[in-house]
């Protein structure tokens, strides 16, 4: 047993979730939500990850949401932080150590889409890695060659899509592309990831989908959108845009994740 789950088994006496959620930008406040919370900050674990991004609270909250035991993850890094697409393996490796079986992860986006504008939800049904780089860079085994043909869990997908349904909330469907940030894109690269089949664009998720799936963890992902992207209106991108319109769209996927967890996805 590693140090992160040792910490992780005594600090959580017993809980053992089998869900994770990992927060982007405008769902820091689900944590809020947990009933019966135990708060780690990422400080007193093993391998977790240091954020520097605004936004990015750096905590881990076991709990119960929605009637079901959860771990969710206040806070990710991203590679255009350290150069390093596999900054969040420590803390994968973690949760499957402690039992975790599904991932959910959430993200803010900037859409292609004029119909998906501002405070939209896209369920990700596919990504396009255009960073050139991989967390799996370096992994010594056979194991690296991960197949992603069903990356984005298909019973999953449907559970969600289901929950929007029932709580009325539209939930749109897509490709995301991961950019490796941190600049944002160009009008150019917009219009060539629009060519390449791509419907947001964004600087996160896809290394934690990899990782996620090379750890055998089933896995969804929802976009919350926060601009549309660049050439798109005339007008420069910015991260306070980002942390601006992140919450609108954040209070729209809670509510679908608040149905899910509710209704169940097995």
């Amino acid at each position: 047993m590693n140090d992160a789950v040792a910490t992780l088994v005594e600090r959580l006496g017993g809980r053992m979730p089998e869900t994770a959620l990992i927060l982007g930008s405008g769902l820091g406040g689900l944590v809020d939500e947990i009933e019966d919370a135990i708060r780690i900050p990422y400080a007193e674990i093993d391998g977790f990850p240091r954020s520097g991004v605004t936004g990015h609270s750096g905590t881990l909250v076991v709990g119960r949401f929605a009637g079901r035991q959860v771990a969710m993850l206040a806070g990710r890094a991203h590679y255009y932080e350290h150069g390093d697409a596999a900054a969040m393996r420590p803390a994968l490796e973690a949760l499957a150590g402690i039992g975790i079986k599904t991932l959910l992860l959430t993200n803010a986006a900037g859409s292609l889409d004029p119909e998906m504008g501002p405070g939209s939800v896209m369920l990700i049904d596919d990504h396009i890695n255009f960073s050139g780089s991989n967390p799996l860079f370096g992994e010594p085994t056979d194991r690296r060659f991960v197949g992603l043909t069903e990356a984005y869990d298909r019973r999953l997908r449907d559970a969600l899509l289901k929950a929007a349904a029932a709580t009325g909330t539209p939930l749109h469907r897509g490709v995301y592309m991961w950019f490796s940030g941190p600049s944002f894109e160009t009008p150019a690269e917009i219009r060539m990831a629009r060519i390449m089949g791509a419907n947001a664009v964004g600087m996160s998720t896809v290394p934690e989908v990899i990782l996620a799936r090379f750890l055998g963890l089933r896995v969804a992902a929802c976009s919350v959108v926060t601009n549309l992207a660049a050439g798109m209106t005339g007008s420069e991108l910015s991260h306070e845009e980002t942390k601006d319109m992140a919450p609108l769209g954040g209070r729209r996927l809670a509510t679908v994740l608040r149905r899910l967890f509710e209704e169940g996805w097995e």
